[in-house]
């Protein structure tokens, strides 16, 4: 930022070391507003994450010099922030601090940025431990801003019926009560707060068998094509992020040269220790123990074993990596993301399900970081927790490998001249043929395969 008067610039920042331009998405803040240091004043849009620009100062917004959808290049000036009130600006401002009070009694509609919460609310919030869903959010979509915590706690939660009405009697039109952000959403509440569905209510079946959606994926935005005339082409647009998987997706395949092969392995074991562990797991960790940490551990271990799966081609040499970093892919609404597991040979079967689960949190809330996308060697897809039963995955370029865990399907198989009904599943493996070939890594499938039917009632998380 730079001063221009009592006017403050600001520039589009260095959000990564290889951007070199970004797309406003949103404006946050309009002409007039009120801003507190830290508070987000747009969202941006780029080939990785989306991210939030915060304001490095008090003051009010000023001038927007770039218009949503307007791609910006780094360094170019955004928008201009007062440092002190003036004019219009006095009346605005005024209008600002009258606004919390009438909108805390009648809550607006619109809850769209109800969980997104900035850094300085969420300081406020732990230094006083007050929780987040119990306060009124007066910004845009319903945001939760300083002064809304901050007149939390001088009403010393009187702020907090006006929130529960709508959470005690039903959970059907409460847009905080749905979330799925948070497994403990409405525990801190009294226990009549917290009413068992009544009879003959629906209750979703949600597999916990990796990282999955939980909750319907939001349609994209459709634009018709001469609607008037009954004509059935659509329009959707392109995002940054869109534009930049297809990129990766045409560069893997054009330039590895794909292989594919796949192995059955029987996992009655780890569905057994896997039901066993899994209510105490979530009680004392609060988070979900998956089969697919149960599966992380098994591949990082095979990969110790056959490090050359753990590579890339760099043309005149092949680069094994030292780190094991999984990344794991996960599909959103309107994408495909691979935030990656750092270190994931160092980490315990329950250190890696805090990582999925942290990890799948922060991509449903879009607050992924560009460090959680570095650094992966080697990819792990779970299409088995949308009951895909064989895949052929296409390469994260540029590792040499990627490896799917399908579903568990229960099925007869032979055991000593006898039928038995087991617990099967498939993994996928594809592979760089430039690198690796299949004597190799069927030996690593199969280490793979003997990891997982080696998990016992005995097996420890920690």
């Amino acid at each position: 930022m730079s001063e221009n008067g009592k006017m403050t610039d600001v520039a589009m920042p260095q959000l990564a070391e290889s951007l070199v331009s970004a797309t406003i998405g949103k404006w946050l803040k309009q002409p007039g507003d009120q801003i507190e240091q830290y508070e987000p004043i747009c969202e941006v849009i780029t080939d990785k994450v989306n991210a939030e620009i915060p304001s490095t100062m008090d003051g009010f917004m000023g001038d927007i010099l770039a218009e949503e959808g307007q791609t910006v290049a780094v360094g170019e000036i955004i928008c201009r922030i007062s440092s002190t009130s003036g004019g219009a600006v006095v009346d605005t401002a005024a209008q600002v601090v009258h606004e919390p009070t009438s909108s805390q009694q009648a809550p607006s509609s619109d809850q769209s940025m109800r969980s997104r919460y900035s850094p300085a609310v969420q300081t406020l919030a732990a230094e006083h431990g007050v929780d987040l869903n119990q306060v009124v959010g007066t910004g845009m979509g319903g945001r939760i801003t300083r002064k809304d915590v901050l007149s939390y706690i001088e009403q010393g939660g009187t702020a907090k019926p006006a929130a529960e009405p709508t959470v005690v009697p039903s959970t059907s039109n409460n847009p905080s009560s749905t979330s799925s952000s948070s497994p403990f959403i409405g525990m801190v509440s009294p226990p009549q707060a917290e009413p068992s569905p009544p009879v003959g209510t629906a209750i979703p079946n949600v597999r916990h068998s990796g990282l999955h959606l939980t909750e319907m994926p939001k349609i994209p935005t459709i634009e018709v094509e001469g609607a008037g005339n009954g004509r059935s082409d659509y329009f959707v647009d392109v995002t940054p992020l869109r534009n930049t998987i297809a990129r990766n997706m045409r560069q893997s395949v054009s330039e590895i040269p794909h292989a594919w092969t796949m192995i059955e392995v029987d996992v009655t074991n780890l569905v057994l220790i896997r039901n066993k562990l899994k209510d105490e797991f979530k009680r004392n960790e609060g988070v979900n123990l998956t089969y697919l940490a149960f599966l992380l551990k098994a591949v990082v271990n095979a990969i110790k074993d056959y490090p050359i799966i753990n590579s890339f081609w760099a043309v005149d040499k092949i680069v094994v990596k030292r780190d094991i970093n999984i990344s794991l892919a996960v599909g959103t609404e309107d994408s495909v993301i691979t935030p990656v597991i750092k270190r994931a040979d160092q980490k315990n079967i329950a250190g890696l399900a805090r990582e999925i689960d942290e990890l799948a949190r922060k991509t449903r809330e879009g607050k992924l970081k560009f460090d959680d996308l570095q650094d992966g060697t080697f990819t792990v897809n779970n299409t088995g927790s949308f009951g895909s039963i064989l895949s052929y995955p296409i390469i994260n370029y540029p590792q040499a490998a990627i490896l799917t865990f399908e579903s568990i399907v229960k099925k007869p198989v032979v055991i000593n001249d006898m039928i038995a009904v087991r617990s099967m599943a498939n993994l996928c493996l594809s592979l760089d043929h430039r690198i690796l070939d299949g004597v190799i890594c069927g030996r690593f499938l199969q280490r793979v395969k003997d990891n997982l039917e080696g998990y016992t009632l005995d097996t420890k998380l920690y």
